[in-house]
């Protein structure tokens, strides 16, 4: 083994696993980490990493990320993704990490070219800034084609070691993971829902209302959304799984649920207390989304595990739900 060790970032997708082992095949110790946040989850790294057999390190950093998303210095790409800022905090945490560890240097899987916004020269130089810890980075896949760092200047690695793939053509890439018989992974990474159109207008409405916390961000993954007016929003679960997560999520919000009849949770988001009208409108569109209950039910709410107060409501019409619907 070599004396040095690496930190990893590693997304999940193919570069990043290669990278690693790129990096563990020259000797040198490798400690994979992937940083999780409300907009992407660590199931697709740690099934890569485990078939890679790779040991998978997770911090959330869901806090810190928030407050980058709400002022990017680089900006957004298509939708909502803050790729440049992304990865210079994911660097910075990193660094971090590093220290605690007692690593040496960072490494992870861009390779030069290979995405037209976030993986150009002059971005990969831009997340080098932002990290804080520019002269600590390493690319092992395309580290020929770019300046020296640190680790190459103090001659802790050979750059004749190291790679030169550039471009978004991906023979290379699976060449290499054959050679280490990954044969499961023959994909790029992805899974980060700020490059999702659908999510991301659910998203733009929180910005819009001021209203982004984890707890918001994480529950835009379940159920129907709708708006009710600047203080209040509506979620109303559309499987089993919806129905689960929105209950764990609930925290001190209000639950709604049809009284006789199975049927979809509801959760009211507000800002303050909601109004019995307020109640009664998300209540009727909850009952709207029952297919067993009468035009006219019972619907219970309150708070998680005491759901006490009752409202009697007609279901609402599709033509006005759209005019609280979301997505």
């Amino acid at each position: 083994m070599n004396k040095y060790k690496a930190i990893a970032l590693v997304s999940g997708g193919l570069d990043s696993i290669l990278s690693a082992l790129w990096m563990q095949k020259l000797g040198y110790e490798v400690i994979p980490l992937f940083f999780e946040t409300p907009f992407f989850t660590p199931k697709k790294a740690k099934s890569a990493t485990c078939a890679a057999g790779l040991t998978l390190t997770v911090q959330n950093i869901s806090e810190d990320f928030l407050q980058m998303l709400k002022h990017p210095r680089y900006g957004f790409g298509k939708n909502f993704n803050p790729c440049v800022d992304c990865h210079g905090l994911m660097f910075r945490k990193a660094a971090e990490f590093m220290a605690e560890s007692g690593a040496d240097f960072l490494i992870s899987g861009e390779v030069l070219g290979q995405r037209r916004m976030s993986q150009r020269m002059d971005t990969l130089n831009a997340v080098r800034k932002l990290s804080g810890v520019a002269e600590l980075i390493i690319r092992p896949l395309s580290q020929k084609l770019l300046p020296d760092t640190k680790p190459i200047v103090e001659g802790w690695i050979d750059k004749n070691n190291l790679l030169d793939f550039n471009g978004r053509g991906r023979k290379r890439q699976i060449q290499l993971a054959k050679e280490f018989k990954l044969s499961t992974f023959v994909s790029p990474g992805g899974g980060c829902l700020l490059t999702e159109s659908n999510y991301c207008k659910k998203l733009k409405d929180l910005f819009d209302y001021d209203q982004l916390d984890v707890r918001q961000a994480d529950l835009l993954k379940y159920g129907r959304q709708f708006r009710i007016n600047g203080n209040m929003k509506l979620l109303v679960g559309k499987t089993e799984q919806d129905n689960e997560m929105i209950e764990k999520l609930a925290a001190n919000y209000i639950l709604l649920t049809p009284e006789y009849v199975t049927g979809p949770l509801g959760l009211i988001l507000h800002k303050g207390k909601p109004s019995e009208d307020e109640i009664r409108l998300a209540a009727s569109i909850l009952l709207a989304y029952t297919n067993k209950a009468e035009t006219e039910d019972s619907v219970l709410y309150g708070k998680k595990n005491n759901l006490n107060l009752k409202a009697q409501v007609c279901k609402m019409s599709l033509e006005k739900m759209k005019n609280y619907h979301l997505n």
